[in-house]
C-alpha cells in the first residue's frame, strides 16, 4: 500500500472515513439521547441502534487489529483482557477467544473469520 502510487493517499483516506463515520455514529446516538428516542413506542428502534453500534465497533476493532503490527498485537492484547476481567467466565472466554492462552497466529485467524460472513452474502 506504501509502495504504489497514492497509495498513502488511499490509506488516509480510509483512515479518516473511518474515523468520520464513527464520529457521525456517536453523533447520531448522542441525538437520539436529546430527542428522548429511547422512550416508548420507539425503544426498539433504540436498542436496535445500540446492538449496531455495538456490532460497528466490534468490526472497527477487528479492522484495526488485522495488519497485526505491534499498535494492532497490543490493542487485541487490551481489548482481550478486558474480556478475562469479567467476573466468573471472564478467563475462559478470553482463551476462548484467543484460541490459545497467548495472542498468536490462532487469534488472528479466529479475528479473520468474521470476514467470512461478508462473503457468504
Amino acid at each position: 500500500m506504501r509502495d504504489v502510487e497514492y497509495g498513502w493517499l488511499m490509506r488516509y483516506m480510509h483512515s479518516t472515513g473511518a474515523s468520520a463515520f464513527f464520529f457521525l455514529m456517536y453523533f447520531h446516538m448522542f441525538r437520539g439521547l436529546l430527542y428522548g428516542s429511547y422512550q416508548k413506542p420507539k425503544e426498539l428502534v433504540w436498542l436496535f441502534g445500540c446492538f449496531l453500534l455495538f456490532l460497528l465497533m466490534a468490526e472497527g476493532f477487528l479492522g484495526y487489529v488485522l495488519p497485526w503490527g505491534q499498535m494492532s498485537y497490543w490493542a487485541a492484547n487490551v481489548i482481550l483482557s478486558l474480556f478475562g476481567a469479567i467476573p466468573f467466565i471472564g478467563p475462559d472466554l478470553q482463551v476462548w477467544i484467543q484460541g490459545d492462552y497467548v495472542l498468536s497466529g490462532a487469534t488472528l485467524s479466529r479475528f479473520l473469520h468474521y470476514m467470512l460472513l461478508l462473503f457468504l452474502c
